[in-house]
């Protein structure tokens, strides 16, 4: 078992700003072992003759490759707009900004 005593969990607590109760903190004091015992036992087993992977499967983007196109023209863009001044879209002030 690993050396994470209710004492270091409640250290770490204090430092993260995370209230726990004595519960919470033995409960996490055995889960924290734990976990740390597991990733010792992974790194027994890791050998240098097996590469590190960060993915079990190849990741491929399934996105189209971002290729620009036709744009709107501007008063194309402003053809719907409630308001505008010729080149601009016209909004309401807003933050207490004056007009």
């Amino acid at each position: 078992m690993s050396e994470i005593t209710t004492d270091v969990v409640s250290h770490l607590a204090n430092l993260s700003r995370i209230a726990l109760t004595p519960e919470e903190i033995e409960t996490l004091s055995g889960e924290l072992g734990a976990i740390l015992d597991n990733v010792a036992k992974v790194s027994e087993v890791a050998t240098p003759d097996v590469p590190m992977t960060s993915h079990p499967i190849p990741l491929v983007n399934v996105f189209r490759p971002d290729v620009a196109g036709e744009t709107l023209t501007a008063a194309q863009a402003l053809a719907g707009a409630p308001e505008h001044d010729g080149a601009r879209f016209k909004v309401s002030a807003i933050l207490g900004e004056e007009q």
